[in-house]
């Protein structure tokens, strides 16, 4: 990530940690900019940090993969092919071993 475009509010995460939070504070030290993550107090490398996607965004993508599961596990069940090929066994769980 580009140390400019961090700014304090911002939710990002360390990767070689996976330590996640809020930046609290940037700083400036020996030519290196740094940022302050709320969850652990620590300064962190501008450079090294990546933004976080939110909860929400990630909450709204899995539900609409969810539903297209669920729509070709159906589609899939009410098929002809999977109808017959049921009422050709007879529901029986023989291990066969």
């Amino acid at each position: 990530m580009n140390p400019d475009e961090i700014t304090v509010g911002m939710q990002v995460r360390y990767p070689r940690t996976g330590t996640t939070g809020r930046v609290t504070r940037i700083e400036q030290m020996k030519g290196n900019l740094f940022a302050e993550i709320d969850t652990t107090g620590l300064l962190y490398r501008a450079d090294q940090l990546i933004t976080v996607v939110s909860s929400r965004e990630r909450q709204t993508k899995g539900r609409g993969r969810d539903f297209d599961q669920v729509k070709k596990e159906r589609d899939f069940i009410s098929d002809v092919g999977f109808q017959e090929a049921i009422s050709h066994t007879d529901q029986s769980c023989e291990g066969g071993g």
